[in-house]
């Protein structure tokens, strides 16, 4: 009798289950990537190989001029270059093929100042195809970098250049194969060698480069490849070269100037509005982050040691993939044309970090509930959240605005790091999330934000619990979540703190026991101890290493000038009251001199003594704003501060991009007392602002 029973409610559940309504799949809300932005949101990380030209002449911008015989890396080696990036686990690279100065890295037929003109190869080598081929044989994506701007070819601000450039563009994308990215840079316009004519010269971007018709041509010969630019169509700029991106995060976004029929490369959007992107954005256009490894984006030797740590890389991670971006991470080959030795130990111990960080996932084997499931329907249970499967999704009724998943782990774990994703084919749809965890009884929030998109990565303090909550408390449609993973980051020792007094005393702060040296070495056990501040009045470079039962933190590596402690500001052109110039001898980066009267200032420094003076040193304004930037200088040094010789001259390149601490070596050893740094050009014509003035000695 009772296996009849169970027999007749089993029919009764089949009867029941097959007169019920379907269970209608979610809509789209709102803007939804393509298929090729959703190829391109599943690379995450990948590499920007800057090298060319600049390279050999120590530049961040060529100014065009430069012979095409400068190009001759030593020993070009294309697998070190590609397995570097593949052993970082990035999954594919852009190269930069022709970069502001013009100098292309294949041997095209648009101009003559291409490698075929180099000794590389004796004229006959095509850096291009080595990259591309090693990529492809090593399982890598490959993209393309091609500057708009070119300062050598004498066509630029006129429509025959159009042409040339779009001549070039069709090379890269039909004789070497598929790519998954074209770069376009933002920057154009403005001084140049121009076939000859030094001059400026300036171009309409909203009209100039005529970007529908070069898009089109893109889709006709790459249909799968995003266009990447200050603002799209595909791929948006983060509007900041510092390696992070905002949070919250859109991938929607409606750029400036688009809605007016106007489709620029760049300097039509607001950096502030596409490192976070609009909730409410009227396209779907992710950002992509974008730094270097190095300060620069073109190797220079004397940023040997200033190789971001493996912590400062996984800060970055988070701070970028985290947010839901993709991130572009430069390595930049050096003369010989490989990647060099300290960018690559740092990028070894960062995926160490990353693999021991992901290797286990904590929430695998849990039961997890949610408060409401879609229709009832096993295709949209909770369990999709624990499976390895982003094509599967926990989703909940249309008129659900507010849900939660409870994990329930097998015992109680202790995690630090939590990863949520979203389905994004159908938008993006979560406007607000929070974690909790349970403790004595009750929910506990320890983590919220806004946005999710493709993976939002949550870092935060060691929680210990055994069951987490995630509550969705605002959206803009059903929820769809795709994975939810936790995990815990490895104990690492912080790196040093390194800082130097106004009199040149050198202090050293960490946990465990710190070694630091001055020669230029990386630290070891063996040596010196740093037990109290100790004089550094000269300057250079100081390295300094924690060490802690067994184990060690990452190098922190700190640059000083000559100490400034009998500097004397004596003159100034003018000044802010606010913003005084003793500003820029303080040794203090948050405090600025502010010219009063906009460009062609000044300001005349006594440093109280004769120095053999090597160099000079100018720190930008360090707070994010690009006003007062300065980009064009002129440097002088005298003895009685009436004979002035002019020591350096020039351009501040891409510093409104990159905003760092700005080193001009001279071209020779000047034995003087007084220095005067004049600001040729600002930022829009504005007023200068500089945070620091320093020199280097001999």
């Amino acid at each position: 009798m009772r296996n009849i029973f169970k027999v007749l409610s089993f029919l009764c559940i089949i009867i029941f289950n097959s007169c019920k309504e379907p269970v209608i799949p979610p809509s789209a809300f709102g803007p939804i990537p393509t298929q090729r932005q959703l190829d391109w949101h599943d690379m995450e990380f990948y590499a920007f190989i800057h090298f060319t030209i600049n390279t050999f002449t120590d530049k961040e911008w060529g100014f065009g001029d430069e012979s095409p015989e400068l190009f001759n890396p030593s020993h070009f080696d294309a697998q070190q270059i590609v397995s570097t990036a593949k052993n970082a686990g990035m999954k594919g690279l852009i190269l930069t093929t022709k970069h502001h100065d013009g100098f292309c890295l294949w041997p095209t037929k648009t101009t003559e100042h291409n490698i075929s003109k180099s000794p590389y190869k004796n004229g006959k080598g095509d850096i291009v195809k080595e990259i591309f081929d090693e990529c492809r044989k090593q399982g890598l994506k490959v993209g393309v970098y091609l500057s708009p701007w070119d300062r050598n070819n004498k066509a630029y601000g006129t429509p025959e250049y159009i042409k040339i450039f779009r001549d070039q563009l069709r090379e890269l994308l039909t004789n070497y194969r598929d790519v998954f990215e074209v770069w376009f840079d933002g920057a154009n316009g403005g001084t140049g060698y121009y076939g000859g004519a030094n001059e400026e010269r300036k171009v309409d971007l909203t009209t100039y480069y005529d970007w529908e018709n070069t898009w089109e041509m893109i889709r006709e010969l790459q249909p799968k490849a995003v266009i990447f630019s200050d603002v799209g169509p595909d791929v948006r700029w983060i509007g900041t070269e510092e390696g992070y991106s905002g949070d919250p995060c859109w991938n929607r976004y409606t750029p400036k100037g688009r809605e007016e029929g106007q489709i620029p490369a760049g300097g039509l959007t607001k950096y502030w509005e596409s490192i976070n992107g609009h909730r409410d954005g009227k396209y779907w256009m992710p950002a992509e982050t974008n730094t270097s490894i190095r300060p620069g984006w073109f190797y220079h030797k004397s940023e040997d040691d200033k190789v971001k740590t493996p912590e400062q890389l996984v800060k970055l991670y988070y701070e970028s993939i985290g947010h839901g971006t993709s991130l572009i991470l430069n390595l930049p080959p050096d003369r010989r044309g490989v990647i060099h030795e300290n960018d690559v130990k740092s990028l070894i111990e960062f995926k160490k970090i990353i693999d021991k960080t992901f290797s286990v996932d904590y929430a695998q084997n849990s039961k997890v509930t949610a408060s409401n499931v879609r229709g009832y329907s096993k295709k949209y249970s909770a369990e999709n959240v624990l499976d390895n499967d982003d094509e599967t999704y926990w989703a909940t009724n249309d008129e659900v605005k507010k849900a939660n998943l409870v994990i329930e782990f097998p015992k109680e774990t202790s995690f630090n790091v939590v990863n949520i994703k979203e389905y994004i084919p159908l938008g993006q749809r979560v406007w607000g999330w929070a974690l909790d965890r349970w403790e004595n009884n009750q929910w506990i929030e320890f983590a919220k934000g806004e946005s999710i998109g493709h993976r939002r990565l949550w870092r935060g303090s060691l929680q210990v619990t055994n069951k987490m909550r995630f509550r969705v408390t605002e959206v803009g449609a059903c929820p769809l979540i795709s994975k939810i993973s936790v995990y815990q980051e490895p104990v690492r020792l912080s790196a040093p703190v390194i800082s130097r007094s106004i009199d040149g005393d050198v202090t050293i702060k960490s946990t465990g026991t710190i070694h630091y040296t001055i020669n230029g070495d990386e630290p070891t056990e063996k040596s010196p101890i740093f037990n109290a501040p100790f004089s550094f009045v000269s300057g250079g470079t100081v390295k300094a290493k924690a060490f802690f039962n067994g184990k060690s933190s990452g190098v922190s590596t700190a640059y000083y000038g000559y100490s400034k402690r009998n500097w004397k500001v004596i003159s100034v052109g003018s000044e802010d009251v606010n913003f005084i110039g003793k500003n820029t001898i303080d040794e203090n980066e948050t405090t600025y001199w502010k010219s009063s009267i906009g460009e062609q200032d000044n300001i005349v420094i006594d440093m109280g003594e004769t120095l053999p003076v090597k160099s000079f040193i100018m720190l930008p304004r360090t707070d994010d704003s690009k006003e007062g930037l300065v980009t064009h200088y002129e440097f002088y040094l005298s003895n009685d501060n009436t004979k002035w010789v002019l020591a350096a001259q020039g351009e501040f390149s891409n510093i409104y991009n990159n905003p760092i601490q700005q080193v001009i070596n001279l071209d020779k050893i000047y034995n003087d007392r007084y220095i005067k740094f004049v600001t040729k050009e600002v930022v829009n014509n504005g007023n200068g602002i500089i945070s620091e003035i320093g020199i280097g000695v001999d």
